[in-house]
């Protein structure tokens, strides 16, 4: 069953703009991954420089942040696929700001403590989880198929630029407020944007009533996905991508804010004029896929993205600026990927999988997130942060492999790869 929103038939050649619905679910975006990028610096340096976490805590308090995806990740596609998606959005993305707000409550109280800040991030995460998923099966509903391609570009700049205002100025923000007030305005965040989200309207189809056992369930998801031979590739490309990047993410504000002592400020630049890149990324990602076809761009910008990893590990005080320049490039690639792979998963994938086919993929990508995190803190506890650093740029520049075994390498066949 093909899914489409009473807005988008009419005016396909529309962008989803034209959509009150996409507007609105927009501006909701844009009030949560604004949030998020504000505080994403806020708890591992609220983790160092007031609970004094060790390399390898700040490990495992970002391996926690998406450990939900390895334990709940795939139940969570049966479940949302089993819903409407709207309702479950509105709601983790309350409970996540809620999560949120117990730190700041804590921390006034004169009690916060490492622990609390694990389990924070592990709920958190799982909040994170439902929202993300039921999103992706959401919008195909919201603006119809034909405009996810546009969709997704601007959900995906969105995003970059909510990195690029969040992180830059969340840094600041950080030094010069504090981390609790900053996980503060981030939860109050979460909780607009759930509120907002429950204002948007869309005719999502009925879902369909299954007697069947959840496990059953799963395996028809992870089934489709590894049985795909457009699918299987994407996962394999990410996931060596993920974990190559994960270890880049974690550690690199501990380099910059603790063996360099360049401040919480210049963390947040750091990803900052990553962001850069990803919005670039994504605002050339149509142009690109319909001048090199889907296939050569995925190959082409996983290659960018490992190449641009390699410089991180050599960042100091005095290259900050060129290093930070070459990341950009890296996120460049990131930006295009994710926009060019999401709308061809949603393409590829009927309404009835659209959660678990997400699940899944989400299970690999983002628990790849939680292993490199856990490994980049064993790393850089044995050794040192550059180590851990210089491994996962190295894992990064692998991703290009399973793009390049399949037949994503070529022209794009005729019609596309499915539905379009």
């Amino acid at each position: 069953m093909t899914t489409t929103s009473p807005e988008s038939t009419p005016g396909s050649a529309r962008g989803p703009f034209a959509s009150v619905g996409f507007r609105r679910f927009f501006a909701a975006r844009t009030m949560a991954d604004t949030g998020t990028e504000v505080g994403a610096l806020a708890m591992p340096l609220l983790a160092v420089l007031t609970l004094d976490a060790t390399p390898g805590q700040v490990g495992l308090l970002g391996a926690l942040t998406t450990a939900a995806y390895l334990i709940i990740g795939l139940p969570a596609g049966v479940w949302t696929d089993r819903l409407r998606r709207r309702p479950v959005i509105v709601v983790s993305q309350f409970l996540h700001g809620l999560i949120l707000l117990s730190i700041p409550l804590a921390w006034a109280l004169g009690g916060l403590t490492l622990t609390q800040l694990y389990v924070c991030a592990l709920l958190g995460g799982a909040a994170a989880l439902f929202s993300r998923v039921a999103q992706q099966g959401f919008l195909p509903a919201l603006v119809g198929r034909d405009r996810l391609m546009p969709a997704n570009a601007a959900l995906t700049g969105l995003q970059s630029t909510a990195i690029l205002v969040g992180r830059g100025g969340g840094g600041y923000l950080v030094q010069f407020l504090g981390s609790p007030v900053v996980l503060l305005l981030n939860g109050l965040a979460q909780c607009a944007s759930s509120l907002l989200t429950a204002a948007v309207r869309a005719q999502e189809p009925r879902p369909e009533r299954s007697d069947r056992r959840l496990l059953t369930e799963i395996r028809e998801g992870v089934r489709y996905v590894f049985g795909h031979e457009i699918l299987r590739p994407i996962a394999a490309s990410t996931l060596i991508v993920n974990l190559g990047l994960s270890p880049l993410i974690v550690m690199a504000p501990v380099l910059i804010v603790t063996d360099l002592g360049l401040g919480e400020g210049r963390a947040g630049l750091f990803f900052m004029v990553g962001a850069v890149g990803v919005l670039l990324g994504s605002m050339a990602s149509t142009r690109l896929a319909a001048r090199l076809g889907t296939g050569r761009t995925l190959l082409l910008t996983s290659c960018v993205t490992g190449i641009g990893a390699l410089a991180v590990p050599f960042l100091t005080a005095t290259n900050f600026w060129a290093v930070s320049v070459i990341w950009a490039l890296s996120q460049f690639g990131i930006g295009t990927l994710n926009v060019v792979q999401v709308t061809l998963r949603q393409r590829l994938t009927p309404d009835r999988m659209l959660g678990r086919m997400t699940a899944t993929l989400r299970f690999l990508m983002t628990g790849s997130l939680t292993v490199g995190a856990l490994y980049a803190g064993a790393v850089a506890e044995l050794w040192d942060v550059r180590t851990a650093l210089a491994v996962g740029a190295v894992v990064s520049l692998l991703g290009w492999i399973p793009l390049a075994l399949s037949r994503l390498r070529g022209p794009d066949p005729q019609g596309g790869y499915g539905p379009q």
